[in-house]
C-alpha cells in the first residue's frame, strides 16, 4: 500500500500522457450527443470517485448527475429510460457482474456508455462505447489508492475537455506535481492522538464530501476504526449527539467555496471538546494538518485524500494491523 501511494504522482502523469486520444474522442461524442443527464454506476471506492465526479460535472457543466444502484439491472431486472443520457461506470477490475449488467442495460436503453477501468480488456470495457484505461499498472494492495486517485483524474480530464474549461485542464495537467507535494504532507501527529479511539467522524462538503466518504472507508478497511463520513452541513442534524469530550473529528476542507463551512463546523466541534483536526489555515480550535493546494477548487480535494492515504497506512501499522492484508477482504469483489 505504501509503495502504491508513492506511485500516485507518476501513475497520474502516465495516465495523462497515455490517454489523450480516448479522452478527446469521448469528449467529442459527449458534446455531439449533448446529454441531459449523467448517470454513474460503481461500488466501494469507485463509487466515491463517482460522487466526486458528480460534483465536478454539476459545478462545471451544470448537468444533473444521478447514482444508479447496480442491483436495478442485476437483481431487479429493470431497464431504465436513459436514451438522452451518458452513463459513467467505474470499476478497477471491470469484472463485477452487477456493474457490467447495469452498463449493458444503459447501453441498450440508448445511453452513451463510458467505462473508467484499470483493465482495458474487461467485460465492462466490452459493454461500453468508450473505455478510459487508467494505465495504473497492477494494484496489489487490497485497499485501493492509486486506482482511486487516477479514476478521479480520468473523470476530471474528461470533464475539462467536454466543457472546454481551460483552467480546469491546466490544473489537471499539473496534478502530478500537486499530488507529489500531497504525498509529502506529514499527518503523523494524528497517529498517536487516535490511540485508544475506535470511532470517529470525517467531515467534508461538495467534492470534499466524496473524499470524506473514501477516507471513512479506508479507516474501516485498514484500521478497524468505525469511521463515519458526514457533510459539514448535516452533522448537526443528529450525529453531533455522540460527539462527546475527546471524540475524534477529521475535517477535510479544500480550497473551494465550502472551505468555510467545513472549517467552521470542525472548529465548533473542537470548541465543544472534540479532538478535531482540520486541513485549513482558517484559525480556530481544531488542530491544523498540512495540505498541498492544487490551484483549482475542483481538483483541490483530490490532494487531501493522497495525503490521507499516507497517514492511514502508517496508522494501520501503528495499531498493529497489516494494511496490505485487511481482515476478511479480498482485492476483487464480484457482486450480483
Amino acid at each position: 500500500m505504501r509503495r502504491e501511494i508513492e506511485e500516485i504522482p507518476g501513475v497520474v502523469a502516465n495516465f495523462l500522457d497515455s490517454s489523450a486520444p480516448v479522452l478527446d474522442a469521448t469528449a467529442a461524442a459527449l458534446r455531439s450527443r449533448d446529454p441531459a443527464l449523467v448517470a454513474t454506476v460503481a461500488r466501494g471506492s469507485s463509487d466515491h470517485a463517482c460522487a466526486y465526479l458528480k460534483y465536478a460535472i454539476e459545478l462545471t457543466l451544470g448537468l444533473p448527475v444521478a447514482s444508479i444502484g447496480p442491483s436495478i439491472a442485476s437483481i431487479y431486472g429493470k431497464e431504465l429510460k436513459l436514451a438522452n443520457s451518458a452513463t459513467i461506470a467505474v470499476s478497477q477490475s471491470g469484472k463485477s457482474p452487477d456493474i457490467v449488467g447495469m452498463a449493458q442495460s444503459a447501453r441498450r436503453s440508448g445511453a452513451i456508455s463510458i467505462a473508467i477501468t484499470n483493465t482495458a480488456s474487461s467485460p465492462l470495457a466490452e459493454a461500453s462505447d468508450f473505455t478510459i484505461d487508467l494505465h495504473a499498472g497492477v494494484e496489489q494492495s487490497v485497499a485501493a489508492t492509486k486506482t482511486f486517485a487516477t479514476s478521479v483524474v480520468a473523470g476530471l480530464a474528461l470533464i475539462a475537455r467536454w466543457s472546454g474549461d481551460t483552467a480546469l485542464a491546466a490544473a489537471v495537467g499539473d496534478l502530478p506535481n500537486s499530488l507529489a507535494r500531497a504525498v509529502a504532507c506529514d499527518w503523523s501527529e494524528m497517529i498517536t492522538a487516535l490511540d485508544g479511539h475506535s470511532a470517529l467522524y470525517v467531515l467534508g462538503r461538495g467534492p470534499g464530501f466524496a473524499i470524506a466518504n473514501e477516507a471513512a472507508l479506508k479507516f474501516k478497511e485498514t484500521c478497524n476504526i468505525q469511521a463515519e463520513s458526514y457533510s459539514a452541513a448535516e452533522v448537526m442534524h443528529g450525529p453531533v449527539a455522540i460527539v462527546t469530550k475527546g471524540y475524534p473529528v477529521l475535517g477535510l476542507a479544500a480550497r473551494d467555496a465550502a472551505e468555510g463551512s467545513v472549517a467552521d463546523m470542525t472548529h465548533k466541534l473542537a470548541g465543544q471538546g472534540a479532538l478535531a483536526f482540520l486541513t485549513s489555515d482558517r484559525a480556530g480550535a481544531a488542530r491544523r494538518l498540512p495540505f498541498a493546494p492544487t490551484g483549482h477548487p475542483i481538483t483541490d480535494p483530490l490532494s487531501l485524500i493522497v495525503s490521507f492515504y499516507g497517514f492511514v497506512e502508517a496508522l494501520s501499522r501503528h495499531r498493529g494491523f497489516n494494511p496490505d492484508l485487511p481482515v476478511a477482504l479480498k482485492k476483487v469483489t464480484e457482486t450480483l
